[in-house]
């Protein structure tokens, strides 16, 4: 991580359960990732990835006509939001969005840009950006306008490469 910015690659499906990680050990203090990126990106994918990280067991799904699912994990309840099917952050607003967010629980939001009006002033925002000529997830990470947020969350060094360079003996690899 530079800066307070984590950027990672994800060439397949397979490499997204070690970004989930690094994520969430580069932000371990923060519990409120809004993402953002285009429909089919992989927001459900990674969310899918992040999750089980944190231990949850279920099935994770979008909650596209739920608006929010809830899911166990030993760190407590983890929240799960698609607000792609709101008009705006009022409506956000009316589901409880905003007692959710204030919980101190892992909250994973889809669709951010609707309901980014009444996100807290703490939170990671997950840009996916999709390669069209080779399919590649483009993950970037970090924590707008709190500048001292991204010097302490850059503090994280890992012990081991948790995404190594792809060899050529790999027909996948996780890259950081």
């Amino acid at each position: 991580m530079e800066d307070g910015i984590c950027n990672l690659t994800a060439q397949t499906p397979e490499d997204l359960p070690p970004a989930a990680r690094l994520l969430l050990e580069n932000f371990q203090e923060e519990r409120v990732f809004a993402f953002f990126a285009p429909m089919g990106a992989g927001k459900t994918t990674f969310i899918q990835a992040l999750c089980a990280c944190l231990g949850v067991e279920e099935n994770v799904v979008s909650p596209t006509f739920s608006l929010v699912n809830e899911y166990s994990s030993p760190q407590g309840p983890v929240y799960h939001f698609d607000f792609y099917r709101l008009k705006n952050a009022r409506e956000a607003l009316d589901i409880g969005t905003d007692e959710y967010l204030e919980s101190g629980n892992y909250c994973f939001l889809e669709w951010s840009e609707i309901a980014e009006p009444i996100l807290p002033s703490r939170y990671v925002k997950v840009e996916i950006q999709v390669d069209e000529a080779n399919q590649c997830r483009h993950i970037r990470a970090f924590c707008p306008g709190n500048e001292e947020l991204g010097k302490q969350s850059n503090r994280f060094e890992p012990e081991e490469n948790l995404c190594p360079e792809p060899s050529k003996n790999s027909p996948h690899g996780m890259r950081a």
